[in-house]
This record gives C-alpha cells, sequence and structure tokens, in this order.
C-alpha cells in the first residue's frame, strides 16, 4: 500500500511539473510577442525621426512618431514591471509600506486616469462610494495598482456603449468592500481559473487579441492578500464581470504589519 502510495505521489509529481513547465514555455513564447511588438514600434518610429533628421526635411508626422515612441515604451515598461512584480510576491520578497489612506480619494484618484479611455469607447463609469469610508492601512500605490488594473481590464473586455461599475462600501468590521462590475464579454469557470493563475491568463481564448502580460489579476489578488484582505471573481459569458476585494481594518493585521520601506 505503502509503495502504491509513493508511485501515485511520483505520478501526481510528474503530472504538476510537465503542466508547470508547460505553462512557463507558453507565457515566454507569448511575452516573446508582447515584447517585440512594442520595440519594433519603438525602432521604427525612432529610425524614421532619425532619417528626417539626416536629410533635413520637417515633417508634421515627427509629434505623431515620437507619441507612438513613448506609447510603445510605457507599454513595454508595463510588461516588465508585471514580470518583476509577480516574481517578487511568488519568492516571497515582496513588501508593503502602509499607510492610512482616504480611499475615496483613492478611489478619484484612480478613475481620473482611466476616464479618457473610457470616453473613447463611449462607456458609461459609475461611481458608487459611502459617504464616508473607514480609513485603513493601505500601500496607496499597489491599492491603486489594483484598481486601475481592474477598470482597465473592465473597459479592454466590455464594447462600445457599455457600463462598468465601481462600488465602495464598509464593512461592519470597519474594512473596506470594493467591487468593479462590468458589462463585458465575461467568462467560464475555467477562463477565470486559468486567469487567476500566474502565466496562464496569456494563452487564455478570451484575452487574444487585447495587449497585456495577462498578469493584472494574479497580482491583484496577490497585493489583496498581502494587505490581509480577500480577492473574489464573479463571472458568466455574454453577461460581465465583477471583482470584489477586501481591505481589512488595522485592529485585524498581525503585528509588523505597517512595513517602512517597501522593496518592491
Amino acid at each position: 500500500m505503502s509503495r502504491r502510495r509513493s508511485e501515485a505521489a511520483l505520478r501526481s509529481a510528474k503530472i504538476e511539473s510537465e503542466i508547470a513547465s508547460r505553462t512557463k514555455s507558453e507565457f515566454l513564447a507569448n511575452m516573446s510577442h508582447e515584447l517585440r511588438t512594442p520595440l519594433n514600434a519603438i525602432i521604427g518610429f525612432s529610425e524614421f525621426i532619425q532619417h528626417i533628421a539626416d536629410s533635413g526635411k520637417s515633417s508634421d508626422k515627427t509629434a505623431e512618431y515620437a507619441s507612438h515612441i513613448a506609447a510603445a515604451g510605457k507599454h513595454l515598461l508595463n510588461i516588465i514591471t508585471d514580470i518583476l512584480d509577480i516574481s517578487k510576491i511568488e519568492s516571497g520578497t515582496f513588501v508593503l509600506n502602509r499607510e492610512i489612506c482616504d480611499l475615496r480619494e483613492l478611489i478619484n484618484a484612480c478613475t481620473v486616469l482611466i476616464e479618457p479611455r473610457i470616453r473613447e469607447k463611449s462607456q458609461l463609469l459609475e461611481i458608487k462610494a459611502d459617504p464616508v469610508l473607514p480609513a485603513v492601512p493601505v500601500d496607496v500605490r499597489r491599492v491603486k495598482q489594483v484598481l486601475i488594473n481592474l477598470l482597465s481590464n473592465a473597459h479592454k473586455f466590455t464594447g462600445e456603449g457599455g457600463r462598468i461599475v465601481l462600488v465602495a462600501t464598509a464593512t461592519p468590521d470597519g474594512g473596506v468592500t470594493i467591487a468593479v462590475a462590468d458589462t463585458g464579454i465575461g467568462m467560464t469557470r475555467e477562463q477565470i481559473d486559468h486567469a487567476m493563475t500566474p502565466f496562464g491568463q496569456v494563452q487564455a481564448s478570451y484575452s487574444r487579441g487585447h495587449e497585456g502580460t495577462g498578469l493584472g489579476l494574479p497580482i491583484a489578488a496577490a497585493l489583496t492578500r498581502l494587505h490581509g484582505g480577500e480577492f473574489q471573481v464573479h463571472s458568466e459569458p455574454g453577461r460581465g464581470t465583477t471583482v470584489f476585494f477586501t481591505l481589512p481594518p488595522a485592529r485585524k493585521l498581525a503585528p509588523g504589519a505597517f512595513q517602512q520601506g517597501d522593496r518592491s
């Protein structure tokens, strides 16, 4: 019996290893495409501007191409940042720098950043926040990262004229729950599981045609859990997606939870 259990454990370990290896290989293959796309744009537009400079000819396209270079550079930086973040989280070297924060101000700062993209697709963004939200200890930069990721995903996977709603409410224990809901394409249970797996979402069929590493949801979930909160995704194909995350009150945090100096 002991031998059978050992053989079963070995087979299970082998299968898990093969799955992990295949997933990482798929991720690297997709990343080669994700990295080449902005790099080719940077190189191509830079060469064009250099050609204009060498020829002494002016062009009204110069400013446009320079903006394309900046956009491609920012996209490339986001890809690299996502990869570094998930690597540090998985290795256990990611440290939060908490401070008491006005979440209504934080939410407003995030929506201001996403609103121009929302308008481009004639989408409706609604903010429903309690008049007074508890002051909870968070790493402001990282909670902004979570919120912007969720709002960006909602925008990305919701069509023209769609609706996105952000709801922020106080919990009975003094914490906060934030939900971002959309009327987008939605996901099956299998796609949700895939999307929540680091290095997995990049190959999900529903994400094809949308740029990005696909690491956003795993990073958002991990950052929420590092704060001591919970992260949930509810979705249905054709009926949209709702993502919830909670931020607990200070009294629920373990001693030493306030870290000085974010090594991330």
